[in-house]
């Protein structure tokens, strides 16, 4: 399968993850208020800083994204979660996967941006550019990612 691994890792997988799994704390990348954000366009297009912080020894093999949904100025205020520790969701979670496992220690950071925008050739598709350094005891690393979600 070596000759197609670089096209596969560039696809972001949805799928369940294990909140076992889960090494870093999470940290909101886009936060939108549904009274005020427009109707149409520019939601798909942004560009964030994060910082993770490990929570133990371990390997990171990749970034995992999740929305919270939170409906606040109704009679009865209700929200959902679809991240991996909270009740399942059909919409699941979308991993992105790194070209290799980074070790991490308990905590170490990875500080990074991810970067969103529509593809050029198809609007619907997205292409998402993630950058992310690690400086910790066992590696040193500066590394980007492009990932085509489609």
């Amino acid at each position: 399968m070596t000759p197609i691994r670089t096209i596969a890792i560039q696809e972001p997988v949805v799928d369940v993850m294990d909140p076992k799994q889960i090494v870093t704390d999470a940290v909101p990348i886009l936060e939108l208020d549904l009274l005020t954000c427009p109707r149409s366009g520019g939601l798909s297009e942004f560009r964030s800083e994060f910082l993770l912080t490990a929570g133990r020894d371990d390997y990171i093999h990749g970034l995992v994204a999740y929305f919270e949904c939170a409906f606040t100025q109704v009679h009865k205020p209700i929200g959902f979660s679809t991240s991996p520790s909270a009740q399942y969701t059909h919409w699941k979670q979308t991993v992105f996967y790194l070209e290799d496992a980074v070790p991490i220690c308990s905590g170490e950071t990875m500080a990074g941006t991810i970067e969103c925008r529509p593809n050029p050739n198809n609007k619907r598709d997205l292409d998402i550019t993630v950058t992310f350094g690690v400086d910790g005891r066992h590696m040193k690393l500066n590394s980007s990612m492009l990932y085509h979600l489609r």
